[in-house]
């Protein structure tokens, strides 16, 4: 059983055959999933694709790159969502560096309310911080929550035992598969087994051998088969370790 810790299964992109996409991963050997919400608004359908997919989980939050749309009363309303019970993190949130920021003292706004949030509920964080590593650690130093996945992890092998050090588990997947990707791949081989988790992000961040494609969650059993190749391990110790590590990042049932 292989656990996808991110898939955004409510996206446009697999309104044609979201059925067959679960199917097929299902046939592959990945059977649950963690659905993080992106905006206020896709929270409720990231609520009910879970609960129509056993053993699957959901979060709920307000993404880095939806925060210019979004209004300062929507951290009442994340915490509304909260309130219902049943998400097992909040997520995904973080910053990002990688596209302009028309105001960053407001992204970084609602990710610290957002953070605050997390310790009112008491529960761990996804997090998305491309080419925001050092930012988004200030601020988990200043707001501590329980941990949980720093999804695509792509930073420096310092940046990455300091998350660690934090709580949480680093997410891999599709950036791995590149042969270009060689500090991704040294990191994967050489951090502690127990902080990795693996992760699609489909409909984004495509494999190498599916590249501009859209990403499918089938594709974690093959990133389980690389990761296993470059740390020189048996696929069933990867296997065992990365679901029992998702389970402990963010309280997933057995």
């Amino acid at each position: 059983m292989l656990i996808d810790t991110h898939l955004h299964l409510d996206a446009p992109e697999f309104d044609p055959d979201r059925a067959a996409v679960v199917a097929r991963a299902c046939a592959a050997g990945v059977t649950r999933f963690v659905l993080p919400a992106v905006e206020i608004a896709n929270g409720p359908a990231v609520r009910a694709l879970a609960a129509s997919l056993p053993g699957s989980a959901f979060a709920c939050g307000i993404h880095p790159l939806y925060v210019d749309r979004a209004l300062e009363g929507d951290i009442d309303r994340l915490r509304a969502q909260l309130a219902e019970g049943g998400a097992v993190a909040v997520g995904e949130i973080g910053l990002d560096g990688f596209e302009a920021e028309p105001d960053p003292a407001r992204r970084e706004w609602f990710f610290a309310e957002q953070l605050k949030l997390a310790r009112e509920f008491d529960l761990p964080v996804i997090l998305h911080i491309r080419r925001a590593q050092d930012r988004v650690l200030k601020y988990l130093r200043r707001h501590r929550v329980r941990g949980g996945i720093a999804h695509a992890f792509n930073g420096s092998l310092q940046q990455a035992q300091t998350f660690i050090g934090l709580g949480f588990r680093l997410g891999f997947g599709g950036a791995m598969t590149y042969a270009g990707s060689t500090r991704i791949r040294q990191l994967a081989a050489s951090l502690p087994l127990e902080a990795l988790v693996l992760e699609s992000d489909a409909p984004d961040i495509p494999p190498a051998w599916a590249a501009q494609m859209r990403n499918e969650p089938a594709a974690v059993a093959r990133f389980a088969i690389e990761l296993a190749a470059l740390r020189g391990l048996d696929v069933s110790s990867v296997v065992g370790a990365t679901s029992a590590n998702a389970r402990a990042a963010l309280g997933l049932p057995e």
